[in-house]
């Protein structure tokens, strides 16, 4: 799994009992972390309603206005910004 570390804060005896719990399962603390937030936040109805827009509108695509590419002579051109 790719991603972020991050810090937190435990009380003593929940780590032992955390970490003893994660290795019943097969598995690192922070594997099981990692799996429960991403278990609760995709629950998460806005959460997941707004993954779902943000997916639809990156598969159609965004209208960027583009016009043809400019090309080096144009990109360069000092004149036009006096």
């Amino acid at each position: 799994m790719d991603g972020t570390h991050i810090t937190i804060r435990l009380d003593v005896d929940l780590a032992r009992d955390a970490r003893a719990f994660a290795a019943r399962r097969g598995t690192s603390l922070s594997r099981l972390v990692a799996e429960q937030l991403e278990t609760l936040v995709r629950a998460d109805p806005p959460y997941a309603e707004a993954r779902r827009r943000a997916l639809a509108r990156l598969k159609r695509g965004y209208d960027m206005r583009a016009k043809r590419p400019l090309g080096r002579d144009e990109v360069h051109d000092r004149e036009s910004l006096r």
